[in-house]
Parts: C-alpha cells; sequence; structure tokens
C-alpha cells in the first residue's frame, strides 16, 4: 500500500486539506495518507524544510511526500519532483528541499511540465496530487516532468563560518511547540569547527559556555527538590534532530514564557559562536 504524507501551511479551518485528501482518495481509495503538519507559518521555506528533514526518514523507502508551501507557479517558482533517499518529494523549486539537498544527494529531479493539461489555481490539489498518484501506481519521473540538475538553494540554511574559524554565526531557523529555539547550526557542524575549544554562544543578550545532551542535564539530581530552581533557566542543547536548541527547563509560552518569549528570539535572528584560544 502506497503511502503519501502532507505538510503544508493550509491550517485546519479551511476546505484545503480535505479536498487534497479528497483527490488523493479519488484516484487511489486504497492510498494510506499521513499529515505530518498543515501549522507550517504561511509561506516560510525554512521552518517547512526543518520539519520535513527531520521526519521523513521515519517513513518506509518509497513513501511520497507533497509539501504545499508558496506552490503557486510562476516563472520563478517552477514545480518538481525529486527522488531522494528512496523517498519521493513533489514541491515547488522555492529552496524548500535545500536543506535536505545539502546532506544527501538526489538520485533524480524532473521540473514537472504537466500543467498544460491541468487547469489549476490550486496546484497542490491539481498538480501534486497527480503525480503523487502517478508515482504511487509506479509511474515514472520522466513522464511527468524533464530532468534537471539542480535546485534553488535558500538562504540561512547554512550558517556561516569567518576565515580564522573562531566564529560561527548561525540563524534561527524554527521554533517549536515549547517555544524552544533551534538554531542552522548542526552538531556535527559545530563540533569539526571548534576543535576542543572553549566557546560562548550569544543570542542577543544571553550568553551560554555549555551545551547539554538533554534537558534534565541542567538539574542536579543531589540538591533536595526543595532546593532547585531549574525550571525557567535558560540552557542550550543539541536536540533530538541534532541542531544546536535554545531552550527554556520545563518551559510554557502559555504561562511562565518560553526562550522564544524570555530572550525576544524570532524567526532568522542571529545566534553567534564565539571560539576561544586555548
Amino acid at each position: 500500500m502506497a503511502i503519501i504524507t502532507l505538510t503544508t501551511d493550509f491550517g485546519e479551518k479551511d476546505h484545503f486539506v480535505g479536498a487534497v485528501k479528497g483527490a488523493i482518495y479519488s484516484e487511489l481509495p486504497d492510498v494510506k495518507i499521513v499529515d505530518i503538519s498543515h501549522s507550517i507559518s504561511p509561506f516560510n521555506i525554512p521552518e517547512a524544510a526543518y520539519i520535513i528533514r527531520n521526519a521523513y526518514s521515519s517513513f518506509p523507502k518509497g513513501t511520497i511526500h507533497i509539501i504545499g508551501i508558496d506552490s503557486e507557479m510562476h516563472v520563478e517558482n517552477k514545480h518538481v519532483a525529486i527522488k531522494l533517499d528512496d523517498h519521493y518529494f513533489i514541491c515547488a523549486n522555492n529552496g524548500i528541499m535545500s536543506m535536505l539537498c545539502s546532506d544527501i544527494s538526489p538520485e533524480k529531479i524532473v521540473e514537472i511540465n504537466i500543467h498544460d493539461r491541468i487547469e489549476t489555481s490550486f496546484p497542490a490539489l491539481d498538480v501534486f496530487v497527480k503525480v503523487a498518484c502517478h508515482i504511487a501506481r509506479g509511474g515514472t519521473l520522466e513522464v511527468i516532468g524533464k530532468i534537471i540538475e539542480t535546485i534553488k538553494p535558500i538562504k540561512n540554511i547554512i550558517p556561516f563560518i569567518n576565515e580564522d574559524q573562531t566564529q560561527i554565526i548561525g540563524s534561527v531557523i524554527y521554533i517549536d511547540n515549547y517555544g524552544n529555539v533551534i538554531t542552522n547550526i548542526k552538531q556535527s557542524f559545530f563540533e569539526s569547527v571548534q576543535k576542543g575549544r572553549d566557546f560562548e554562544i550569544s543570542a542577543r543578550n544571553h550568553k551560554f559556555k555549555k551545551i547539554y545532551s538533554k534537558y534534565s542535564d541542567i538539574v542536579n539530581f543531589e540538591t533536595p527538590v526543595e532546593k532547585r530552581n531549574d525550571e525557567g533557566r535558560g540552557l542550550v542543547v543539541y536536540n533530538s534532530s541534532k541542531y544546536l536548541e535554545i531552550a527554556i527547563y520545563k518551559s510554557n509560552s502559555l504561562t511562565s514564557g518560553s526562550a522564544s518569549t524570555l530572550m525576544g528570539l524570532d524567526l532568522m535572528d542571529t545566534v553567534t559562536v564565539n571560539f576561544l584560544k586555548k
């Protein structure tokens, strides 16, 4: 049974998600549809890229991923279908796949060219569904598009490093449900530049000199519970996706606040790492 996932910024209020699912079921009644997220911030390509990168590999090989973010077609926003890591991705060529493609080289990329056969003002419904169902039936990518070699890159996915490798300048690419702030600095990249040096991480006027493996590492469990004051403290961790994350221990953005609200951090804000001389 084929699996088709959906990642969009459509939200849950409108008819869009239901219409896309209905169109898929009309063509493939036995398909399995899985919602990854429909709560991507509108037109937020880095946020969608982060979510797709960290969700897709949990699915079986051969899964087809429809990504409905900024998908209106025009001369600078063509549609593509990509085979990568034995998965298929259908989306606009707007940079959304560049985070994945920086880690793994695509096996095949085609620029979709079936638009002259489909009248559409809703590409995710009309074009992306047709392509996904074609692939699910065993169809090849060459039938629905022409092969191209590269995709459009996206800014701020890769952090900057200065010439003498004493500083990394990253940016916030995602804020999760807890208000934790995820940067574009991966653990492997950080450690390749660090080379054992001490460091200082700066985000606005907040500074950190230690990175934890997990949130609870900030707690000294030998201290009696009534004497602890760890909740609400800021910390830096490598999160489950191995990205550098700034968090508040046991934060709640609706009550006590979060890293985003308490530290005044938002998407695309700068996070700097300065490495200290030994």
